[in-house]
């Protein structure tokens, strides 16, 4: 089975804040381009998961009327990004040095912002993947966020949702309106 990965467009916020699980819209003219981009690829009937958070669902909206074949998508709050706390909406220019510093020494358990650690997210995304392996064998299309598509790498990459330090994080995922697509 093939799992792809499409990231939400770019959103309508000012370049170089910190928006994690804020709710924001995406740029739609940018959605529109991405779906019809992705649109080809996907096999027919492609079942879909989405985020929780109005970006992704965008992005569902302007591929199912690429391709209506593909049907409602199944919301799943676990697809959501990582939480950042007290950090959301500020810019990431703001944030002490310190701030990144603690997360880096502590980078699974540290909640940067308060909310949520790396290995909580990363659990989460181990949880829902494990319910899409027994669901189904055919490809299986998220809409979701940078953090969860990393998270997903991490996951396959080490063959488990543990980490230690911010070294085992990849460090590469789909710019916004982007796709990759992962053997399962």
């Amino acid at each position: 089975m093939k799992l792809w990965l499409l990231r939400h467009a770019l959103v309508t916020l000012p370049p170089g804040l910190c928006y994690g699980a804020s709710d924001v819209t995406a740029d739609m003219a940018l959605t529109r381009e991405a779906a019809k981009a992705i649109a080809p690829l996907l096999p027919e009937g492609t079942p879909v998961w989405v985020s929780g958070l109005v970006r992704a669902q965008q992005m569902v909206g302007a591929l199912q009327a690429e391709r209506p074949d593909l049907g409602a998508a199944r919301i799943d709050t676990r697809l959501n990004e990582m939480d950042f706390g007290h950090w959301e909406l500020k810019p990431w220019a703001d944030v002490p040095r310190s701030a990144f510093d603690e997360w880096m020494a502590d980078f699974a358990h540290h909640r940067f912002g308060g909310m949520e650690s790396t290995q909580q997210l990363l659990y989460r995304v181990a949880a829902a993947l494990a319910d899409l392996l027994p669901a189904t064998s055919s490809d299986v299309l998220w809409v979701t966020h940078a953090g969860v598509i990393r998270a997903v790498r991490h996951i396959v990459d080490s063959g488990g949702p543990h980490i230690r330090e911010a070294g085992e994080w990849p460090k590469e995922g789909p710019e916004p309106g982007g796709w990759t697509a992962i053997s399962l």
